[in-house]
Order: C-alpha cells, then structure tokens, then sequence
C-alpha cells in the first residue's frame, strides 16, 4: 500500500507524540483509516483519537495502535507470528499484517469480523487469518504465537492468553476496570516478567456469549 498526504501527516503527529519505530510509522502512513469507519466520521479518521464503530466498539487513538505495535516489534524473539484479539474494525489487524509474517486474530461479533474481512480483501492483505470466537481462549489450535496483543480492556491476565505465548514471547495487554493500565509481559525461560507502559481507556474484554 502507498501512503496517503493525509497518513503522512498523521504517522507525523505520532512520531511528535514519541513513536519512533519508523516501520510502524510507515505503515500508518499507507493505511486509509477512513476505510474502518462509518461514513459519517470519515471527516475525522486522521485525527489522533478513538472513535465509535457501532455495536459499542471503537477504532483505536492511532496513538495507541503505533504504540502497541512498537512493542511487539521491540521483542526479544522478533516475532513473526501474532495473535490478536478484538479484531473490530480492523484497523489494528491491517497495521499489524503489514509487519509480521502471520496474523491471527479473534472476533467476538460476526459482524465486525465479517467487515473487517471485507476490509483486508480490499487492501490486499491475505496473510490474516480471521476467527469468530471468545477472545478470552485465544486460538489454542493456532499457537503457541511469538507475541500477542490485545485491543480491549481485561479485568485481569486471561490464563488463556499466557499459556499461548512462546518462550522468548510478549503479550501487549490492557488491564483494569475504571482505571486501565498498558502492560506488557515478557515470557523468558518460562518466568513472566510485567512492565506497566502507560495509563489507557479502552472498551471492556467481554467473556463468554458470542454475537
């Protein structure tokens, strides 16, 4: 993909907000954030913020996206294959195809995920591979993943997640209810190391019911 005056301007904002991976900068840069929203917010899909998608969900501050996915980049096992969970709009999912070799990503609604494969199509982006399920359980059958990284909110670490990760691996987490903090954990010689990155807001992690 190419990038856009408009992605230029915006990957330009980020790296005046501290993102310096220049890897993810050009990848926000070429990747058309209007095509994630509803028509009637297009007009702001290059600002630095979060905005509704329908069903509840937001696309992410892309602050946020660049941020994350600087630290799965910055892993000790310079991961190829990732695990997403909370596909939505598929924003972050397209950021990510664009980095790593392969993206697995999770899905609670359908429709998100069915618009969002419909998105990556369009994009050309075909090393995605798309799972309607409870991001909670992760992809068993898929992993173990070099890294993981989460787009919504948990109440607490989903043992699930930390069981899928490779020795040498990290997991991009947000936890906590009404205050949230960004935590990144790192699995080395199977001990798990957690650093808290920075305060965030994001919509919760549901478990269970799938829609």
């Amino acid at each position: 993909m190419r990038s856009s005056r408009k992605g230029e301007t915006l990957a330009e904002l980020l790296y005046q907000e501290g993102v310096r991976n220049q890897q993810v900068l050009n990848a926000i840069a070429a990747t058309p954030r209007d095509l994630f929203l509803p028509d009637a917010l297009k007009h702001k899909a290059y600002q630095n913020t979060a905005l509704p998608i329908g069903q509840g969900q937001t696309i992410s501050q892309p602050y946020i996206v660049a941020r994350m996915t600087e630290l799965l980049l910055e892993a000790a096992n310079q991961p190829k294959k990732v695990l997403e969970i909370g596909t939505g709009s598929g924003y972050q999912t397209a950021i990510l195809a664009q980095l790593f070799n392969n993206v697995f990503s999770v899905e609670r609604i359908k429709s998100l995920q069915f618009q969002a494969k419909r998105r990556m199509n369009h994009l050309d982006l075909h090393n995605i591979a798309m799972k309607h399920g409870d991001g909670w359980r992760g992809w068993a059958s898929k992993g173990p993943f070099d890294a993981i990284i989460v787009t919504a909110a948990a109440s607490r670490i989903p043992d699930d997640l930390l069981l899928q990760i490779e020795d040498g691996g990290r997991l991009i987490i947000p936890v906590g209810n009404e205050q949230q903090q960004l935590l990144c954990i790192d699995r080395t010689e199977g001990e798990l190391q957690t650093k808290t990155v920075e305060s965030v807001r994001f919509v919760p992690l549901v478990e269970g019911d799938l829609l």
